[in-house]
This record gives structure tokens, sequence and C-alpha cells, in this order.
């Protein structure tokens, strides 16, 4: 019997582990089936016969044996004398089984049964990614950094899959090497060019909701509940979590002992600060909570137009409004309120300060106290302030404070 070498072809399903075996015999079969009905006009009396394992195939014929002069349908029937000629003890009203050449097909036959089995094959294994990445959407997962490039990294998964991790669904501050392993969670399966494409994200909410799952017990049996989150990568988190169990601290719970749980979780976002705050249905309470770390004085809330105005002191103003507006603007988001802040005196807020802790990713934290002891506890208190006059002030260096000055100025310029 000739084969036509499909071993490469069966090796590649072998080596698919997604296609099971009788997927695999199914489309073999189809492919000859569809090349002996090219051939012979009809596959009904054939049998296709795999064998996976060593990677070749048997055709088998049956025709039933009839008198010379009964012979109707020769592709049905053959007659006594020419079955005799291939085997003398056969009987009329027998079946006749002739193994098939495949050469007898031809060559360009074979080749286009060839590159027909290696597209079956190819679509198979799509498929298979396809399904099993979209059962997995939401979930985290670790993979390789196979190559970075500026708009995407492409990723490898421990079957040798490739994933893609885009420059939008990174943290501003990511910085990847080839080699080294990340975290990332499964955003979508897209199609590109009729291939399917995974996504993954590290700036998903889902990220930040999975990664606390896996670092808070109560969290992933079911005892707490992650309501909502929102996200500035990066920058800012902010979560309400509610407890089925009224004697479990939500919050608590999440942070841990001395922040242990939180501050893995930090370090994975790039030093992300993240507010854990009680779930609330009290809508003041809610937002009271999303405004951390400020503390309000008194609010005016238009339940019908979703819209609040909250009044603080001065000094928790550019604590309620944060960096580059960041705090308020999450706020809004978990609540679904828009926010309008004032000062107590009703004056509203126009123009945009910032806490000076916000910088001490830049600034170091004895500088910071410097500045607050005497007086300083905002950005543009010290813009304010002049550069003599806070050398007058403060025990600091004349180029520590043009720094940090600089610094400060720097930050305005950005947000105008």
């Amino acid at each position: 019997m000739a084969s036509i070498n499909l071993i490469e072809a069966f090796q590649e399903f072998k080596d698919a582990e997604s296609i099971d075996r009788p997927t695999m015999m199914k489309v073999v079969e189809d492919v000859f089936k569809t090349l002996l009905r090219k051939k012979y006009g009809s596959d009904e009396n054939f049998d296709v016969i795999v064998n996976a394992e060593k990677g070749d195939l048997e055709i088998i014929r049956r025709r039933q044996i009839r008198d010379d002069d009964d012979v109707d349908n020769p592709l049905e029937e053959v007659s006594y004398s020419e079955a005799i000629k291939i085997q003398p003890d056969y009987e009329v009203g027998e079946d006749l089984l002739e193994e098939v050449d495949i050469l007898d097909f031809g060559r360009r036959a074979i080749l286009a049964a060839k590159q027909t089995l290696a597209s079956r094959i190819n679509d198979l294994k799509k498929n298979a990614l396809v399904k099993k990445y979209s059962d997995r959407i939401g979930d985290i997962m670790n993979a390789e950094i196979y190559q970075v490039w500026k708009k995407e990294v492409l990723l490898l998964d421990e079957e040798g899959n490739e994933l893609i991790l885009p420059k939008s669904e990174q943290i501003p501050q990511d910085f990847f090497k080839k080699g080294e392993n990340i975290r990332a969670v499964i955003a979508r399966v897209d199609m590109k060019n009729n291939s399917p494409v995974i996504i993954l994200s590290r700036t998903s909410p889902l990220f930040l909701a999975k990664l606390l799952e896996i670092e808070v017990p109560e969290i992933f049996d079911g005892l707490i509940t992650i309501k909502k989150i929102v996200r500035e990568p990066g920058e800012r988190a902010k979560v309400a979590v509610e407890s089925f169990d009224d004697r479990i601290d939500p919050v608590g719970a999440c942070v841990g002992m001395k922040g242990s749980r939180i501050h893995g979780i930090v370090r994975e976002l790039k030093n992300e600060n993240i507010d854990v705050i009680n779930f609330t249905t009290n809508t003041q309470l809610l937002i009271q909570r999303s405004l951390t770390p400020s503390k309000i004085s008194y609010m005016n809330i238009d339940a019908e137009k979703m819209h609040a105005e909250v009044y603080l002191k001065a000094d928790q103003v550019s604590l309620a409004i944060g960096r580059r507006g960041v705090n308020i603007k999450l706020a809004s988001e978990l609540t679904g309120y828009e926010l309008d802040v004032y000062r107590e005196d009703e004056e509203i807020v126009d123009e945009f300060d910032i806490d000076l802790d916000e910088f001490s990713d830049e600034i170091e934290t004895w500088i910071i106290d410097e500045f607050k002891r005497v007086g300083c506890d905002t950005a543009r208190s010290i813009l304010n302030l002049g550069a003599e006059e806070l050398e007058k002030r403060t025990d600091l260096e004349k180029e520590t404070i043009a720094d940090v000055r600089r610094i400060l100025q720097e930050e305005f310029d950005k947000g105008e």
C-alpha cells in the first residue's frame, strides 16, 4: 500500500493537544472522501482507515461479486471473472475488498488533499485557541515575554501560544525585558486576518480584582465581595468592598496587618495608591468615603441629576481633588455622581492645588516634612511663597528648594 506521506500533517495533529483523536479521524476521513467523490462520483462503497500513530492511511473499496452478465453498477458491483483474478476462492454474492492505491489519484489530487488537510488542522487549532481563551476572559495568568516592541509586547503561554499586551493596556511605569515573566489578565480575543489574537491587560479593573482575590482569602471564599473598582493605572485606584459576615471587617481584611496584603498588589501595580472603602447604599456616606483621604464638612446632593456639591475646609480641598484631579475623578466614577468641590465659605474652588504628600515618589519624605513644619503643605503654597522666603523659613539648601519648585511647577504645567 502506497502512503502519501502524511506523517507531517498527522504530526501536527498529535502536537496539537487541543484537538482530540475522534476529531482528527473525522477530518482526515472527510478530506479523503472528498477525493473519492471527485474520482469515482461516490464514496459510499469506500472505507477510510486512519493510522494516526504511523501517519498513514488505507482506503478499502467494497464491491459485491455478481455473475459476469449481471453487473449493472461497476461502482458497487464486480464480475465473478474479475474477482477470481484477485483471489481464486471468491464466490458470487460475496464482497470483494480491494485496497485503493492512493497514488492512483494522481500527484495533483494528492497535493490538494495534503493542503486541504493542513488547512483544516489550522482552522481546528484556531477554533480551539479561541474557545480556550474566550472561556478564560477575566482570568489572571503568567506569561513569558518573547519580544518587546514600541506599541505592544509579545508573550508566550506555557503551550507556546502568542499573546499580546498592547501599550494601551500597560501601566505607564511598566518596563519589560525579554525572558521575564509577568502577570496580566485576559481581556479579550480579537480576530485579525482570520487569526485569533489574545489581548492581555494590566490596566483593567479586572486585573486588580483578581490580584485582590489571590491575596485576600475572604474574597476568594466569597465572604467579601468587590462591588466596584475604578482605576487610573499607575496613579490611584478605589475599591468598594462589602462583607457578608458581620464579624469580618472588609477593609481590614483587604489591607491586612500593617498593609501586608495590599503592599504586594501595590508593588505589582507600580506603586499605584489603592483606597479600599466600605460599600454602602447610603449615597452621602459613599461619597464621603470615596473622597478619602480628605474629610468632608457637609454636602448637598441632587439624586435626580446625580450631582453633589461637596464642601470642605481649605486644607482638605487639595486632598479631595488629588494630583491632576485623579482623586475626585475616581470618586465620581465610583459613586456615579458628578462631584463639585467647594470651600466651606461656598466659593467654588477654581484654583487647582495639589497636596504635597502626592509628590512622595519624587520628593524625599524628610524634605516634605520640613515644608510642612513651616506651614507649606500644598504645591501652590510653596510656589506662591517664593524661593528666597523659603530659604529663610526652612533649613533646606537653595538647590533643594529650586529642585522642589521645579518639580511642582512642571506638574502644574502638565495639568494646563
